[in-house]
């Protein structure tokens, strides 16, 4: 797989906290061959959803190795025409994936996510097929 700039999904990071073996989830063989981001709205999901101080600890780990993007106003322009471009089609997503994406195509960057279906409804983004990603 060739070197690219990557925004992993909370789904990707999820996986990754959730396995015994990190070695054997998707964002341990993403981050091998690509440079990691997430959106600050990843970053609020995973605090948001932390229960324990082990979660927490994890949590702040996680962002030491992957830089996070902040929400910005340019982020917010492009995630209010992709709400407009889905909502004339009928095809709604979650505010927080709008926001995912928007911050993946306001930077040029592929997305990573066991999320596929909501994502690939986005148009001009580059969803990475998680198959294609060897173990």
């Amino acid at each position: 797989m060739a070197h690219r700039r990557v925004l992993v999904d909370t789904s990707i990071i999820i996986d990754f906290l959730r396995k015994q073996n990190k070695k054997k989830s998707y964002l341990w063989r993403i981050k091998e061959n690509n440079t990691c981001f997430m959106s600050s709205v990843t970053l609020f999901e995973l605090l948001a959803g932390a229960k324990t101080e082990r979660h927490f600890d994890d949590i702040k780990r996680i962002t030491k190795w992957i830089e996070s993007i902040c929400f910005d106003d340019d982020i917010a322009k492009i995630a209010s025409e992709i709400l407009k471009e889905l909502r004339a089609k009928n095809d709604i997503i979650d505010f927080r994936d709008i926001f995912i994406g928007a911050t993946a195509k306001c930077y040029n960057l592929h997305i990573a996510t066991l999320n596929t279906g909501h994502f690939q409804r986005v148009s001009d983004l580059s969803v990475i097929d998680i198959n294609e990603i060897s173990e």
